[in-house]
């Protein structure tokens, strides 16, 4: 189509789903891909899908433009087509309306498909990612990505209206470690050497100490050599920040947080669920000490780790209590960062949340005392120059604060009770994989 006809479409462009709103024999505009194009004698069908739904076109030889018909008869999937008709009622199209086409453009030819894009593709994950541009065409994996979308949208939501927080814009080049661990991206920035930063932690807490209530949806990176299916090398991270509050504190507004997220899904979402076979609950809580833990762990005995959970013993904790949020906290210092609160007796005010069997956020109350940051700063083999900036911040009247941070992904996967990490993901970026 000419240009000045395409921008005249766009303002009388009816979308598949409202075709359905509409009479037999009302005139419609419309666009998509082609689904699925077939022949029955002397019958065209051919499948257009768009963002909202999908509409049968049919076209009978002799009863239709010689165009028209040839266009049916020859037009590959996925290729996009402009069509004018007129709406018929029938029993056997789906959603029981069709199309008979009074013109049509072929938009946009599509050449063989390198993967199956049907929903009942077999493709393996890894070729899908290849070529992820196509593998969006689908209903089930758009859906995932209209779910992640009232996620993030539901987390913004919760922190403007239920916590009157203030969402931050934080710097992703970093000049020292942020978490205290050494794999860390490097990058060239003019004649220094910085890296990718692993976590907004160290400035969301300097917010926090004028600002109160802070959160953010940030970009990490993390160069460890994993290759696993709940690891990224590039994230998202929901973060949150507050000032004058403990652990617990963190841990009621963490839990509220995702349970209004799986509110917003369930009511948002309802179609998408179905279509992925997702059934959702809100999740209860419920809140275990690291030592009580521990002893719940050797009575079924499931390892658990010195100062960490295992990946066994999260699982477990996914099977005993389901459909529920695990606060384990009074964790050990020796396995939390050096930004969290020591608590005495070798117990630190830190915390991690698990769900679905999973980690999906850890936190707890940060160290507020310059001395004290030291002190953990060099217990860790760290150089407080390193983070004189970050340590001076707390000389000029810091109050008591906490937080946490939670992986989109990850929390996405989970309540789509997903195998892989990286179906949740655009276009994700691993040890490998780098492109498109």
């Amino acid at each position: 189509m000419e240009e000045m006809n395409w921008m005249k479409f766009n303002r009388s462009r009816t979308y598949l789903k409202d075709v359905f709103e509409r009479n037999e024999g009302d005139e419609v505009e419309i666009v998509g891909w082609v689904d699925e194009a077939r022949a029955l004698g002397k019958i065209r069908f051919v499948v257009l899908k768009d963002v909202t739904g999908i509409v049968q076109i049919v076209a009978f030889e002799k009863k239709i433009s010689d165009e028209i018909f040839d266009l049916m008869d020859k037009v590959t999937k996925e290729s996009v087509l402009y069509v004018k008709g007129n709406i018929k009622d029938s029993k056997q199209a789906p959603g029981g309306k069709e199309i008979v086409p009074t013109e049509m453009n072929l938009i946009a030819k599509a050449d063989d498909l390198p993967i199956d894009t049907s929903e009942w593709s077999k493709t393996d994950l890894p070729k899908r990612l290849d070529y992820r541009f196509l593998d969006l065409h689908r209903k089930k994996i758009q859906a995932i990505f209209k779910i992640e979308s009232t996620i993030l949208q539901a987390f913004r939501k919760f922190m403007v209206e239920e916590e009157n927080a203030l969402e931050g814009i934080f710097p992703s080049i970093i000049g020292a470690s942020s978490e205290g661990g050494t794999e860390l991206f490097k990058a060239k920035y003019f004649e220094r050497e910085v890296y990718l930063s692993q976590s907004c932690q160290l400035y969301k807490q300097m917010l926090a100490c004028s600002m109160e209530k802070v959160f953010t949806v940030f970009a990490v990176w993390r160069a460890e050599k994993h290759n696993t299916v709940r690891h990224l090398n590039e994230a998202r991270q929901f973060d949150y920040e507050q000032a004058f509050a403990d652990e617990f504190v963190a841990m009621d507004v963490l839990a509220r947080c995702v349970q209004f997220i799986i509110k917003k899904v369930l009511e948002k979402n309802a179609e998408e669920l179905e279509l992925l076979e997702v059934k959702l609950k809100v999740p209860k809580t419920k809140y275990m000490t690291f030592a009580e833990t521990k002893e719940l762990m050797k009575k079924e005995n499931v390892h658990c780790g010195k100062d960490d959970l295992s990946t066994e013993a999260e699982k477990k904790l996914g099977e005993l209590y389901p459909d529920t949020i695990v606060f384990v906290h009074d964790w050990p210092i020796s396995g939390k960062p050096f930004y969290i609160m020591p608590k005495g007796d070798g117990l630190s005010g830190g915390f991690d949340a698990i769900y679905a069997g999973t980690e999906i956020a850890s936190g707890g109350q940060r160290v507020h005392i310059p001395e004290i940051l030291e002190k953990q700063l060099v217990e860790r083999n760290l150089n407080p120059k390193d983070f004189e900036s970050y340590i001076d911040s707390f000389k000029y009247g810091a109050p008591p604060h906490a937080g946490w941070g939670m992986g989109v992904e990850r929390l996405t996967m989970l309540i789509l009770g997903l195998a892989n990490i990286r179906e949740v993901v655009l276009f994700p970026r691993d040890r490998t994989r780098i492109t498109p």
